[in-house]
């Protein structure tokens, strides 16, 4: 029995130092020029929840001044590993979703959160799963749950680079999935009016943490900065059924200044780079 348990610590080491080898090798690869990050057609297919994710990822890379080209592909929910967009593709590797792609970068040397004592990065880990628990649920709430909205917006969209009848076998699917989410988290018996005063407190909440600051923590943007700029930015320049998500952000004067100011810094005057023309690729610019 000693035997069996001393054999198997010695296996956790090995898959211990395995995995810290595996992360120093990746930190000494440097980035890539040819780096590319994918998701779905951008024009006529993304929805609202996976283009403010893509642009959030995006976002983090222009802040940590890493170039990647953004690849638009009808099958992109169905290249990732995970079965989420955006991902990305350095070297031999796909990552997927912010949160991983965070860590893998920081595996290579580049963090916009080193900066922070314990007690900022316990407190900006909660604000990100504020975003990403009230903002992108509504999101996908918005898309998947409210009926105006799936037949004139998200049918259309989601299905577009198929043939009828996988075009809305597909939407079919993603709208079981999404709703069996919203039922388990307790969001489906939940009105628009009620995900969209959920969204108003998230606002408020961010609003208030933001203050008169130039980013959520001081004068350098974090992980946190770019995931919110990703969601609000997306929100304030779709065109939806209505306008009532986007006038909920509005009420906000510091979130809107807050959009427009990452918009210049990251991403005006940089429309050549293909890293770059997410912002500009939406709706409409929030610039004046």
């Amino acid at each position: 029995m000693r035997i069996k348990r001393d054999c198997k610590k010695m296996e956790q080491e090995i898959h211990t130092s395995f995995i810290f080898s595996a992360i120093n090798i990746l930190a000494a690869e440097p980035w890539p020029e040819n780096a590319a990050l994918y998701q779905q057609l951008k024009e006529e297919q993304i929805l609202l929840s996976d283009n403010a994710s893509s642009l959030a990822v995006q976002a983090f890379l222009q802040m940590c001044n890493l170039p990647v080209r953004v690849i638009c592909r009808a099958n992109a929910e169905y290249m990732s590993p995970s079965g989420k967009v955006p991902f990305i593709h350095v070297g031999n590797q796909v990552v997927s979703e912010l949160g991983p792609i965070v860590q893998f970068v920081k595996a290579k040397g580049h963090s916009l959160s080193d900066g922070l004592d314990e007690v900022q990065k316990a407190e900006m880990k909660a604000y990100m799963e504020l975003v990403n628990n009230m903002l992108l649920t509504a999101e996908l709430y918005l898309q998947w749950c409210d009926d105006v909205t799936v037949e004139e917006i998200t049918y259309p969209r989601y299905g577009s680079p198929y043939p009828w009848p996988l075009n809305r076998i597909l939407s079919y699917q993603k709208q079981w999935e999404v709703r069996r989410k919203m039922k388990a988290i307790g969001w489906a018996g939940k009105t628009l009016e009620q995900v969209l005063e959920d969204v108003d407190q998230c606002c408020h909440a961010l609003s208030q943490r933001l203050g008169t600051q130039p980013y959520f923590f001081n004068k350098q943007p974090t992980e946190l900065d770019a995931l919110v700029f990703g969601h609000l930015f997306t929100i304030l320049t779709t065109q939806l059924i209505t306008d009532e998500l986007s006038e909920k952000v509005k009420n906000y004067s510091n979130l809107t200044a807050f959009c427009r100011r990452i918009e210049q810094q990251y991403f005006e005057g940089h429309e050549k780079d293909s890293s770059t023309t997410a912002a500009h690729s939406s709706k409409r610019s929030l610039l004046r």
